[in-house]
């Protein structure tokens, strides 16, 4: 058996053959569960409308509009109707704000502007401290249902608002805050224009 000699030319094409098959493996996995990622998104979605909003006999997701938000961000709004008649809508909505990144939310508001439930889409707050802001891990969300933040103080209490942060987790908690208060103005606004 020849040896093959150590040397820098065989030692980029070996590199270079290790990277190209490495890259078609990520490539054809990425398309064989591309399909598959995007039906578990749209059912985790589905689910989540289904959360935050009354019973509605629509399809949410098929008459969803979007808002260009102050901040920069859009406002995916999905409105849920009952016999024709919008009962609430559904609104998510990212913010920048979290301890550790992007926190995206989904809340309900009814037609008065009432916040019929919130669920927490997406996040990557520090495990048993901001994530608590998930309702699988504390109550915290909890104190948001019913309340209409014309009257109720979306901020935490150290910051004079009436909402009970999370021990430890006080940046989480108004990052949560910040982005219902934050896409509750814009829908607002967006619906009391002509």
């Amino acid at each position: 058996m020849a040896k093959i000699e150590s040397s820098f030319k065989n030692m980029v094409l070996t590199l270079f053959a290790v990277t190209l098959l490495s890259s078609t493996g990520v490539g054809f996995v990425y398309e064989a569960t591309k399909e598959a990622k995007a039906k578990s998104d749209l059912a985790k979605k589905t689910n989540a409308i289904s959360e935050v909003v009354p019973a509605f006999d629509n399809n949410p997701l098929e008459e969803q509009y979007t808002i260009d938000a102050t901040n920069g961000n859009q406002l995916l709004c999905y409105p849920a109707k009952k016999g024709g008649q919008t009962v609430a809508t559904a609104i998510e909505t990212t913010t920048t704000k979290g301890f550790s990144g992007d926190i995206t939310l989904i809340f309900g508001l009814d037609e008065k502007g009432t916040i019929y439930n919130i669920a927490v889409l997406d996040h990557k707050e520090t495990p048993g401290l901001g994530d608590k802001i998930d309702k699988k891990k504390s109550p915290f969300s909890a104190q948001f249902k019913s309340k209409n933040p014309m009257t109720y103080k979306l901020k935490v209490k150290k910051d004079g608002g009436d909402v009970d942060a999370i021990t430890a987790a006080t940046i989480s908690s108004r990052a949560f805050c910040d982005a219902v208060q934050q896409a509750y103005v814009t829908f607002m606004k967006h619906h009391a224009s002509p």
